[in-house]
């Protein structure tokens, strides 16, 4: 193999001198870009590269290749004219000096304007070409239009910079203003501005968005009549947003507005600058409001945030909640931290011209933030106002970013616990930026101007990212919402019957008023404990009792915890004495025993073995019941270690106590798996295949408190089998305020995969009715750009409406 690499290195198969075209002149020059290596003479070569001027050429000097050129050769490009045809009033390039950009590198262009009385500008006659000048007066420099969209796809897919894409280029300033002016005309052409009767300046603000199908687009995706239709389940009809701040993609205080401006105002993902800029220069002296929750840096820290040498410390943005779409008009720089008006303008920002009845955001410091929003609204212009009395809003904090925050935030603002938000998570924004931190390293050196614009761009490539992929998406949530919809009611079910009628009615109905009413403090939350934790002292006050009814049992020999010693002494006698007396019958009846008598053995056997197996079973619950016991203490002993034990001598006895309470539930457990073994060999002997009061075998992902304060995946829980025997509530007040707690987290769970399983097959449909506008749209306004230009036998005809058969990947399950 490396012969013939090295082969190729020489003339090869080429050895004759003639040219392998016309056979007459000497054959010197090779394509490196043509699926051909044999050698060509120089008018052989420029008539085979009339259309491919960029083709890099070499020629042989007798001992080896050296680089080549088209132009060396002759070759110029005539523009305005077919190729072939000469200008009689042809115009060559400034000096003959043309550098034209292609995939293959840089090449200098021998290269010719028409000058006849019909022909166009200079810039109009490279766009024709298919080539894109570097300046729209007298251009020196092109580059061609496949180049730039793959830099764009390049640029998308790896992040790659323009400087390390073209690192050796002496032309890269001009380069960057040509992607720039690329990109920018590619979005444009996308939105239908550029062919606009408005022209590109009658381009509205957030227009050249790819919005999200399927969020709530009245006109789009929603039936006439929508506000009507949505009061039977006005939930479904939602807007969910969701704010955020990367403080990675940083600028430095490099360059200026007049002399990098952007070249959008406005029209995609950033607000307009000008104005944004403007109003935050009136409000330099507005006081930050301090954190009352958690010490969040975001807030608490935002004037003092370092910002040296930055003209942005940050960004801001809105997203969809739900599906993860960056939102129009939604992004913009900050430059002190995450300050409440730069966020608020933002927020208002974006619901501008947004129809909505119903609106939950999400924000990681939105129990702060919200508190004040609508008085600070009344400072900004009255296209940034909402009449939010008329709406139903409601606020939110983050799953993950939840536990940060004190215990009151963690039930009022948590998804977990909300109705109508199904499994909405609220970290859409954290999930995109991993796609746009690695440009963060190019655009802090850019531009205001250039980094706004390269940001706009790659954010409507996520954008359109998430609509090709959203069949798929809502696909893979649906069939995952189905089964974690079954799974939850059935887990919930069995709680559900554990409970005692007398408590399931008052608890519903303290959860059923909570949730109608969750911001009145006069409501008690049944999600909040109503009992004090328990501290170290009753830690051990628990731990003597357990110890002093083992002594009084005569360690763990008790049928239930009411019954006296001497009893179940008695009790354990009658059995060994029964167990004898079978024995000896059956020993006494020999080998021709009667049917009779063999049937008369068989049922003091079965009733043997059945009170053998109450017997057995009680001492399985009691087991059950001290290892509950066991972990709501130690549960309860460590969310007081983490909140009030400080010091060295604090903390080892703390850890003296919870080891201790390990040991007991040590114990608990090789009691109760000693037992189930022996209910096990009952079982084969009775035939019986389940326990009363659903006993199982305990392995160790079953041992787990029922309210775990440090659990995370609240929307995936699911209750170990030990804590849904029957009686689990029938504890003191303490034990039965946590059970209460689970029985409501449970129920809660159960509804909101139910809800997910509605928000997500109402968002199917409206992407299949988003597509079919989408399409009508696109036909309308191409009708009506072009009638002038087609006769009436060359216009299209409006796409047919969209069904769920016409896009595969999207179909919709019915709800079972």
């Amino acid at each position: 193999m490396d012969m013939e690499i090295i082969r190729l290195d020489g003339r090869g198969e080429n050895a004759r001198d003639m040219c392998a075209s016309c056979g007459m002149n000497p054959a010197e020059f090779r394509c490196q870009d043509c699926d051909d290596t044999q050698l060509y003479c120089g008018t052989c070569s420029l008539v085979n590269h009339a259309r491919s001027p960029t083709h890099r050429m070499q020629q042989w000097n007798g001992v080896f290749f050296e680089v080549a050129s088209l132009k060396m050769l002759g070759l110029q490009v005539q523009l305005g004219h077919p190729i072939g045809q000469q200008c009689i009033l042809l115009q060559p390039a400034f000096n003959n000096d043309f550098v034209l950009i292609d995939m293959n590198g840089i090449h200098e262009i021998g290269l010719d304007f028409c000058r006849c009385e019909t022909s166009e500008t200079h810039v109009k006659q490279l766009l024709r070409y298919g080539w894109f000048p570097s300046t729209s007066t007298d251009p020196r420099t092109a580059a061609m239009f496949r180049l730039l969209n793959f830099y764009q796809i390049l640029s998308f897919e790896s992040k790659a910079l323009a400087y390390e894409f073209y690192h050796s280029l002496d032309r890269y300033d001009g380069f960057m203003r040509m992607v720039r002016e690329w990109w920018h005309l590619t979005m444009l052409k996308r939105f239908g501005c550029g062919h606009d009767p408005s022209s590109v300046d009658g381009t509205s603000q957030g227009k050249c968005v790819v919005l999200c199908p399927a969020c709530p687009q009245p006109g789009k995706n929603l039936p006439d009549g929508w506000q009507t239709a949505m009061k039977a389940k006005w939930w479904l009809y939602a807007v969910f947003l969701a704010i955020d701040a990367n403080f990675r993609l940083k600028r430095r205080n490099v360059s200026s507005d007049q002399t990098d401006p952007s070249l959008s105002k406005g029209w995609a993902y950033f607000v307009e600058e000008k104005d944004y800029k403007a109003f935050l220069a009136e409000h330099l002296a507005d006081a930050q409001e301090k954190s009352t929750c958690s010490s969040h840096n975001a807030v608490n820290m935002a004037d003092t945030k370092q910002s040296q040498g930055l003209a942005a410390t940050g960004v801001g943005t809105v997203d969809c909640a739900r599906h993860n779409f960056k939102q129009p008009n939604g992004v913009g720089d900050l430059q002190k931290g995450e300050k409440y008006i730069n966020m608020d303008y933002l927020f208002f920002s974006t619901l501008r011209g947004m129809q909505l009845e119903m609106l939950n955001v999400s924000y990681n410091i939105a129990c702060q933030w919200h508190k004040n929003l609508w008085a600070r609204m009344k400072s900004f212009p009255q296209s940034h106002s909402l009449n939010y009395v008329t709406k139903i809003i409601r606020f939110f904090v983050p799953k993950f970013h939840l536990p940060a925050h004190i215990a009151k935030c963690q039930t009022v603002f948590s998804f977990n616990f909300t109705q109508f938000v199904g499994q909405t998570d609220g970290e859409a924004p954290e999930r995109g930026w991993s796609n746009i931190n690695p440009v963060a390293s190019s655009t802090k050196a850019m531009g205001p101007g250039c980094r706004l614009d390269t940001l706009d761009d790659h954010f409507g490539d996520w954008n359109w990212k998430k609509t090709v992929g959203l069949g798929a998406s809502l696909l893979h949530k649906m069939r995952d919402a189905l089964t974690e919809k079954a799974e939850h009611e059935l887990v919930f079910e069995e709680f559900d019957a554990a409970i005692t009628p007398q408590h399931r009615s008052v608890w519903l109905v303290e959860m059923k008023t909570w949730e109608e009413n969750p911001n009145d403090t006069l409501i008690p939350n049944p999600l909040e404990a109503k009992t004090m934790a328990i501290m170290q002292a009753g830690v051990r006050l628990k731990l003597a009792e357990l110890e002093g009814e083992e002594l009084q049992r005569g360690i763990d020999s008790s049928l239930h915890p009411e019954v006296l010693p001497s009893i179940l002494i008695a009790s354990g006698i009658d059995l060994e004495e029964e167990q004898c007396r079978l024995g000896n019958i059956a020993e006494s009846m020999g080998q021709h025993a009667t049917d009779m008598q063999k049937g008369s053995l068989m049922r003091m056997r079965n009733s043997l073995c059945h009170r053998i197996d109450i017997w057995r079973c009680a001492q399985a619950h009691d087991a059950l019941e001290e290892l509950r016991q066991c972990l709501r203490i130690h549960c309860s002993l460590l969310t007081f270690k983490r909140e009030w034990m400080r010091g060295q001598g604090a903390n080892t006895r703390g850890q003296n106590t919870l080891a201790h309470v390990h040991r007991k539930r040590t114990a608990c457990v090789k009691r109760y798996r000693s037992v189930w073994i022996a209910l096990n060999a009952l079982a084969t002997i009775m035939k019986k295949k389940d326990w009363e009061g659903r006993l199982q075998e305990l392995a160790d992902g079953h041992i787990k408190p029922l309210v775990d304060p440090f659990a995370t995946g609240e929307g995936r829980h699911h209750v170990s089998w030990i804590w849904m025997m029957d009686g689990v509530d029938c504890g003191d007040e303490g034990d039965n305020d946590g059970v209460q707690i689970e029985w409501c987290k449970s129920r809660a769970r159960a509804l909101q995969w139910l809800e997910e399983v509605e928000l997500l097959r109402e968002e199917m449909c409206r992407v299949l009715q988003f597509f079919a506008w989408h399409g009508a749209w696109l036909a309308d306004h191409f009708r009506v750009l072009w009638t002038p230009f087609l006769s009436p036998e060359g216009l299209i005809d409006a796409p047919p409406q969209l069904s769920k058969h016409s896009l595969p990947n999207l179909m919709i399950p019915d709800i079972p």
